[in-house]
């Protein structure tokens, strides 16, 4: 598609919408930055951007004669689509895409999509590390932290895109093709936002809506929302499995990862080969592997850049060990699944710190994972007296409130003892405290290192 001279609005003035900005003039269309948020000014928002970047900027509402000199809008992705001006946007015909959009319509080469609500961080990393091993030029991008549209113009014919893909992403995707598109897992998150599990698991499949007969799918086999989807998904879709051998797939057996593609079954490696924990991370990887297996990387790059990986910032990352009790920092554990998981890697008596912002979650299933395992439950945020209450009605006792991260940290340090673990995993978003879950995982950190 060509852009000279179209007439685009970019909707916000994060870290996506600034890429997104660059990317339209590095294409040549014309644009319009919108940002909401009034309390910004016009000086802090230029600081954001290059000298030489040109746009002319909004700040507050949208004019309504400006609704119809507007050819296409990129809404970064934390911006609702069911907004009243983009809603009334949409009503124009005018297009309402994603910044991932616009990168896919500018970038080349091939493309491998990853989404699903837990793991996909982990997931994109290692198949990004392993697609190294084998291809000259690779681009790990997308909710990883690394705005797609920054590195768009780059990439050639020959390049290979790793794409991390948020459901806020999905929501405005249009032509968004990935050769090899992979669903980790569906379990309950943003429902304040997508409002219902229906909607929030069509929006994650959408990652496979524009994919071929010929292409390849990549589901859990041990979750019953993608089973239920599966019929639906117009690529092949091929299962790894954490619980059941399979005659075409990849799964645990035992200590062992196997692959069987319909001509033969290999083994991948063992879970002692790799230095992450957790039965999740287990899938994370047959999910990596079966991505690089379909894109043609060699086995010997593969067993390499898994047995070499190590576990991404904030996901279950060892930080310390002081007096005897080992400190994880799992700030990405973001709603309750993410933190269930993170509790079943533990393998010590565990202090668990939780709490944060509310998206609507339930913490039934979270507390019920604790089992004997955890100790003690210190809570801080906005979700601290609804987690306690649900807590309090398991049966679950030892629960302590505190006001901040660092206090928490101080508690569980006097709560935990020699041959213990201290685990930060929220089961909540970080907003009201933090600027985001890295925020928070750096300052546990911080926290912990400067224990005695």
């Amino acid at each position: 598609m060509k852009f000279t001279n179209k007439r685009a609005l970019v909707v916000g003035t994060g870290k996506s919408g600034v890429a997104a900005v660059n990317l339209l003039n590095h294409v040549g269309a014309q644009v319009t930055l919108l940002e909401g948020n009034t309390s910004l000014s016009s000086e802090e928002i230029m600081k954001r951007f290059p000298k030489e970047a040109e746009f002319d900027l909004i700040i507050g509402e949208l004019p309504e004669q400006k609704m119809n000199s507007i050819d296409f809008v990129i809404l970064s992705p934390g911006v609702p689509t069911d907004l009243p001006f983009v809603v009334k946007l949409q009503e124009n015909n005018i297009p309402v895409w994603g910044e991932i959009e616009l990168a896919y319509l500018c970038g080349k080469g091939k493309l491998f999509a990853i989404t699903g609500t837990n793991g996909k961080t982990t997931t994109t990393a290692l198949t990004g590390e392993i697609m190294k091993t084998y291809f000259k030029s690779v681009f790990v991008v997308g909710n990883i932290g690394l705005p797609y549209t920054e590195y768009a113009a780059e990439m050639k014919d020959e390049s290979v895109t790793v794409a991390e893909v948020s459901s806020f992403q999905l929501e405005t995707i249009n032509k968004f093709h990935p050769q090899i598109s992979a669903i980790l897992n569906i379990t309950p998150d943003h429902l304040n936002r997508h409002h219902t599990m229906e909607c929030y698991v069509e929006t994650k499949a959408r990652i496979a809506k524009n994919q071929n007969k010929d292409e390849i799918c990549v589901l859990n086999y041990e979750d019953e929302y993608l089973k239920k989807i599966a019929k639906d998904i117009p690529a092949k879709v091929f299962w790894f499995s954490s619980e059941h051998i399979l005659e075409h797939g990849i799964w645990l057996d035992g200590e062992k990862i196997m692959y069987n593609d319909g001509s033969e079954t290999i083994e991948i490696c063992t879970i002692h080969d790799m230095k992450l924990l957790g039965k999740h991370n287990y899938e994370n990887v047959m999910a990596a592997v079966a991505i690089a297996m379909h894109a043609g990387v060699p086995l010997d790059c593969i067993r390499k850049a898994v047995k070499e990986f190590n576990a991404v910032e904030h996901r279950i990352e060892y930080v310390k060990e002081v007096n005897g009790v080992k400190y994880y920092n799992d700030s990405k554990g973001t709603n309750p699944d993410a933190a269930i998981k993170a509790v079943e890697a533990m393998v010590r008596p565990t202090v668990v710190i939780g709490g944060g912002y509310d998206k609507d979650s339930s913490y039934d299933e979270w507390i019920a994972s604790f089992g004997d395992k955890v100790k003690a439950l210190v809570l801080l945020g906005q979700t601290r007296d609804k987690i306690a209450a649900a807590a309090k009605k398991a049966g679950f006792e030892n629960v302590i409130m505190t006001d901040s991260l660092e206090e928490a940290v101080k508690v569980s340090s006097k709560q935990a003892v020699s041959g213990d673990a201290v685990l930060l995993s929220p089961a909540c978003a970080s907003w009201g405290m933090f600027k985001n879950f890295e925020e928070r995982g750096k300052l546990f950190k911080e926290y912990v290192n400067s224990l005695e």
